[in-house]
């Protein structure tokens, strides 16, 4: 059998903090409670959460929210997608974390995400959206295949490990091997292939622009031992 779709959320997704301390400040400096969109398990609205925060987390499995739930109870979670949802509280903070906009569709899913967004914040809310130069992935002709994400669980140990990433029509496209193993010894392995978006800083700074967000800028998260560095676009509305 393989692991639920939250347990490999935790696994692959779980352990990165390198941008949590970003999002706290954004959080401390915004007024009104925070939208946090592609939420999946909480990894950062359970920690903005225990910083006093009021946060909703939005987000299209209802599976990963369920875990969010268990961990958080105090977390508003809402099932819905990115691209096409409709609440009735506004925010003063509206933030993209890990690569959100890379996994829209494209161009016209960004745009319907950034219609939206618009919509939800206060006067002079704040919006911030991180995205990656997923290129930088490609591995050399030398490089060694990248260690896997583990975690275990009640005896079960699951791992992920990226085995390849190339370039296809515009997007890049991450395989990874995932395998579960049961305390008896049991092995269950499966491949996945997670595409990404290829959309730039400037080319978003643009589509943000024409979606009528001002005062742009970015700050930069640092490439870490497991994860590429990425750069967060902060606007307002």
């Amino acid at each position: 059998m393989s692991a639920t779709p939250a347990t490999w959320h935790d696994v692959e997704n779980g352990a990165y903090e390198a941008d949590l301390p970003l999002w706290r400040d954004l959080a401390a400096g915004a007024r009104g409670p925070v939208l946090d969109l592609g939420a999946g398990t909480g990894r950062v609205a359970v920690d903005l959460s225990a910083s006093g925060h009021e946060i909703l987390a939005l987000d299209a499995d209802p599976e990963l929210l369920a875990a969010l739930a268990e961990r958080a109870p105090q977390v508003t979670t809402v099932t819905a997608d990115a691209r096409d949802f409709e609440l009735k509280t506004a925010f003063g903070l509206v933030i993209a974390p890990m690569q959100l906009v890379q996994i829209l569709g494209g161009r016209k899913g960004r745009s319907a995400m950034l219609e939206r967004v618009h919509r939800q914040l206060l006067p002079g809310g704040t919006f911030a959206a991180a995205l990656a130069e997923p290129r930088e992935a490609l591995p050399g002709e030398e490089a060694e295949p990248p260690l896997p994400d583990m975690r275990e669980s009640d005896g079960w140990v699951y791992s992920s490990q990226p085995v390849s990433v190339e370039e296809r029509d515009g997007h890049v496209i991450v395989t990874r091997r995932r395998q579960s193993v049961a305390p008896g010894g049991e092995l269950w392995e499966e491949q996945v292939e997670i595409a990404l978006d290829l959309v730039s800083v400037p080319e978003f700074e643009r589509e943000l622009r024409e979606a009528g967000f001002s005062r742009l800028e970015r700050r930069e998260i640092p490439q870490t031992a497991d994860h590429i560095g990425s750069t967060v676009v902060v606007c307002r509305r």
